[in-house]
């Protein structure tokens, strides 16, 4: 007998069986502009001009970086494919866009259907809270490349914004006020120091507390999946004059923020007034890393940051905080050089 792909390390037989699994979690987040069914060569999505005047199609691409490596070592899948639609469409609607769909790809080293199963669960899930569709993928088997269980994730989001309502910060004026949307995780960012710090530097095992007095294991607690900000911004979109948003994601609040402030402005973060998840101190504590690399590195506790006139903070906090988010004033914009401190 001659020589198979099977020999060759890729099972056909295992991918069928995986699309055949994921079948009714990718149904599950159809939106009614999708066309057809999973399984065609592309997705179709009957886009609705009709809802808007001049639309604009806003598109991103992101993964979850390292932080696949602690989901490997753990064998926790379940949820990293929320963090996967979190990193894309949270970057569509700070230009103040809707997600409308999302493809997924994933490589591995070895097709195991169950571990695509829970990995495209996640990314539904994903999905369903950010309201897009989730209308293709690509799973890919990389013997060689890859050993068997690794892999590696990486999604694509299509969303639509009204070209008027595109936001830039332009209208960003000193007096501005900053809202932050908390996060209570690291969500997908700074996980090589992470891993850094917790593995190499102290010695932690998965299964061990975060920290002292958690009731929860350190993996649970670096898997704790990102919070999707999407849902709640809209709606702040539809009832505030929101001036910009920053998504705080690699670079932290200053490497984020600072791309949405226009020429004569800066932007001043108070520390202190929102709550910081104590496996920040742990990190910090664990690998003695300055207050500057902390910044620069990790979200701090806060996922997102709006940009408001000062007359519409209330109404901004009420807006987010009946989406379930605890909103906060944590700073204000200044004249200056398009700084971001945090004091």
């Amino acid at each position: 007998m001659g020589e198979t792909y099977e020999a060759a390390g890729v099972s056909i037989t295992a991918g069928e069986e995986a699309v055949e699994r994921i079948k009714a979690k990718v149904r599950s987040t159809f939106r009614p502009e999708v066309i057809g069914d999973i399984g065609g060569f592309g997705g179709l999505f009957r886009f609705d001009t009709g809802r808007y005047r001049r639309p604009v199609l806003v598109s991103s691409t992101d993964g979850v970086g390292t932080k696949a490596l602690v989901a490997q070592a753990a064998g926790q899948f379940e949820t990293i494919g929320i963090d996967l639609v979190a990193m894309c469409v949270d970057d569509l609607v700070c230009q103040g866009a809707e997600p409308l769909f999302f493809l997924d790809y994933i490589a591995v080293g070895r097709l195991d259907p169950d571990h695509i199963e829970q990995l495209v669960e996640g990314v539904a899930e994903g999905c369903r809270q950010a309201g897009c569709a989730l209308i293709g993928g690509e799973m890919a088997e990389h013997p060689g490349a890859m050993e068997p269980g690794e892999f590696d994730l990486v999604g694509f989001a299509v969303g639509v914004a009204e070209q008027d309502r595109i936001l830039a910060g332009a209208h960003i004026r000193p007096g501005d006020v900053l809202i932050g949307l908390p996060s209570p995780n690291l969500r997908s960012n700074g996980y090589s120091l992470v891993r850094r710090v917790f593995f190499d530097v102290a010695g932690r095992d998965l299964d061990e507390p975060p920290y002292e007095g958690a009731a929860h294991s350190l993996a649970d607690e670096l898997l704790s999946p990102s919070v999707i900000y999407s849902p709640a911004v809209l709606k702040l979109l539809d009832a505030v004059d929101v001036r910009a948003v920053a998504h705080i994601t690699g670079g932290g609040i200053p490497g984020n923020l600072s791309r949405v402030l226009p020429p004569g402005t800066a932007a001043v973060v108070e520390r202190g007034s929102w709550d910081v998840p104590q496996v920040f101190t742990e990190i910090q504590r664990l690998g003695k890393v300055s207050d500057d690399e902390m910044a620069r590195v990790f979200n701090l506790g806060l996922g997102m940051i709006a940009v408001v006139p000062a007359a519409e903070v209330f109404k901004a906090l009420d807006v987010l905080r009946g989406a379930g988010h605890r909103a906060v004033e944590v700073g204000r914009i200044e004249p200056g050089d398009g700084q971001v401190v945090l004091r």
